[in-house]
């Protein structure tokens, strides 16, 4: 689930990231130009903005993660707990080492091009090789909400999604009683389809989600 600009898209460890749902066959996407999904996999490639990097996740970036994934206001909507200590999150940095050298679905670290910081994550969720479709997720910290940040990095990676995966359809969701997450997703042209009521049961109550949804097709109109 999305926090007020976010939301954080990783496979579970010690109780503090979502489940992860994962279907791709590598051998079919071999052959996917330019950039394979399988190549991207490993090795997430660099993405900028005028303001933003998408990079790699590193093991040094455990503290400004920290800064920001130890806040309750970040992890109101999503489906992981605040991280308690440093150790936390360098857990969560070894999990998405280990996704990259194993090719599952994971994040790049969204950092801030005038400071270095790394100030969010985006990533994908789940890629479906037989659909071309994948879910996005996204975090950020508190600090830089309302600043238009989250919406420049997810137009950035929609983009890399349909022109270099070649990818047909991207979704995402929200908890309902988040908007200020749809609109990052509408200011990127995602559309609405629907409501899934109480979809998911997250710390302790059923919640509605929000579905949105962007083609590939409704990029090049």
């Amino acid at each position: 689930m999305h926090s007020d600009d976010e939301r954080e898209p990783i496979v579970p460890w010690k109780g503090i990231i979502m489940q992860h749902h994962f279907q791709l066959n590598l051998h079919d996407l071999m052959t996917v130009s330019p950039v394979s999904v399988s190549d991207y996999l490993r090795h997430p490639p660099r993405l900028e903005t005028a303001r933003l990097i998408l990079r790699q996740i590193r093991m040094r970036d455990a503290e400004d993660i920290y800064q920001w994934s130890s806040d309750e206001r970040v992890a109101r909507y999503v489906l992981w707990e605040p991280h308690q200590s440093i150790y936390d999150t360098r857990d969560y940095i070894r999990y998405i080492r280990s996704a990259y050298r194993h090719r599952l679905p994971s994040s790049w670290a969204i950092e801030l091009k005038e400071t270095g910081r790394v100030i969010g994550t985006i990533g994908f969720m789940w890629i479906s090789n037989e659909n071309r479709s994948a879910e996005v997720g996204y975090s950020m910290s508190a600090s830089y909400w309302g600043q238009g940040l989250m919406p420049e990095a997810l137009h950035r990676l929609l983009d890399f999604s349909f022109e270099s995966l070649k990818l047909n359809r991207i979704e995402a969701q929200y908890d309902t009683r988040n908007p200020a997450s749809g609109r990052v997703l509408e200011k990127c042209g995602m559309r609405t389809e629907g409501i899934l009521r109480q979809r998911i049961f997250n710390k302790g109550e059923y919640i509605d989600v929000c579905i949105c949804s962007i083609l590939s097709s409704d990029k090049q109109q």
